[in-house]
């Protein structure tokens, strides 16, 4: 029997989506085929530590999604990049060390989904599941997502970006006359809805400026779109498929956090989406001209709208997206053919075919 691959969970992070990404890892653990993969929990905590977690107690709560917490009663490790073998050392056990064949983030946001914690692994010359450096920076900042999407010809709502420097050359009647009304205020570098507004009126506009920057230093003005709300999965690396899209019926006022993790019955999730059969291929080929578009790899989400029911709209891509019980990522895949566990082990093979390739492309140059 052959040796089980040692696969490195990697979850939580420093950003705001921290207990998305614990849910998120909770599932994948379950799912994955340990007859194949020997799995290595790799706690990060908010203040950026790391911990070698036990499965059978790395979280706190994990059954409530407003509860959820990491475990921080375990063992601490440092990843050591430029080692060649066991990688992870322990701060709490005579400093045994652990090897990590492939590492799987499950990191939502800044400092996991935005090219930080994949050119850490580059560095380490680890393969990792997902989008490389490139695809996952353009893929977590919405305003330079955008501005590639339209420069590709590819449709996306009106939008607007402000840093705290230059926000004070526009106010909510320049932003209104742009964009019409209503319109969303969010985040540049963030994801999960975290930190978006939905803004009427003036005294709405100044209350959801001050909320966007709290997380991020350029945020976004973004026109809003009557439409029906589309997401379609995205696998692969060189020649990426595309699953059956799917419908979100928010219950909210619109997708929000608590909509997407907190409340199960936040939103109707309509898997496949009731299309013609012409829309369902004009938005899967647009989902995959979206990935390849954004330089992505392995795995992403497009988010996309159907507004009158003939006009398709690509909202945004996610490089990571989440993996919880209620998540479309996998929820789409399944209803495409590929069951849980089966997407997680392409995913795997996918990271290991592209690090073979990699490999074999030259570093030096000898005249």
């Amino acid at each position: 029997m052959s040796e089980k691959i040692r696969v490195g969970i990697l979850f939580g992070g420093k950003s705001a989506e921290h207990e998305v990404s614990l849910q998120s890892a909770k599932n994948v653990i379950e799912a994955i085929n340990k007859k194949k993969y020997e799995v290595i929990l790799i706690g990060i905590d908010k203040e950026g530590q790391w911990h070698l977690s036990d499965s059978s107690r790395f979280l706190l709560h994990e059954d409530n999604p407003k509860l959820i917490k990491l475990n921080k009663a375990s063992d601490r490790v440092l990843f050591v990049p430029g080692k060649k073998t066991k990688q992870l050392v322990s701060l709490t056990r005579g400093q045994s060390e652990r090897q990590v064949d492939v590492v799987f983030p499950i990191l939502h946001g800044p400092f996991g989904e935005d090219g930080t914690i994949q050119g850490l692994l580059k560095l380490a010359n680890i393969p990792f599941v997902g989008a490389g450096v490139l695809g996952s920076a353009v893929g977590m900042d919405k305003d330079v997502m955008k501005r590639l999407l339209r420069d590709a010809g590819i449709p996306i709502a009106t939008f607007l970006s402000f840093n705290r420097s230059s926000i004070n050359v526009t106010n909510f009647d320049d932003v209104m006359k742009k964009l019409g009304l209503p319109f969303f205020v969010k985040p540049a570098n963030l994801g999960s809805s975290v930190g978006i507004s939905k803004v009427s009126d003036g005294k709405q506009f100044d209350v959801a400026v001050k909320e966007a920057f709290r997380y991020d230093r350029k945020i976004l003005f973004e026109e809003f779109i009557e439409g029906r709300e589309i997401e379609c999965s995205v696998l692969g690396n060189d020649n990426p498929i595309a699953s059956v899209p799917g419908e979100v019926i928010p219950q909210h006022e619109f997708y929000s956090y608590e909509a997407k993790y907190i409340d199960e019955n936040g939103a109707i999730l309509e898997i496949p989406a009731k299309l013609a059969d012409n829309i369902i291929k004009e938005i899967q080929e647009l989902a995959i001209k979206t990935f390849r578009v954004l330089c992505c790899e392995g795995m992403a989400r497009v988010d996309l709208f159907l507004r009158d029911n003939r006009e398709v709209i690509v909202n945004e891509l996610n490089t990571i997206p989440g993996f919880t019980k209620i998540s479309m990522y996998p929820r789409l895949w399944e209803a495409t053919g590929i069951p849980y566990s089966e997407l997680i082990d392409r995913l795997i093979q996918l990271t290991l075919e592209r690090f073979r390739k990699e490999k074999n492309l030259e570093t030096s140059f000898n005249i």
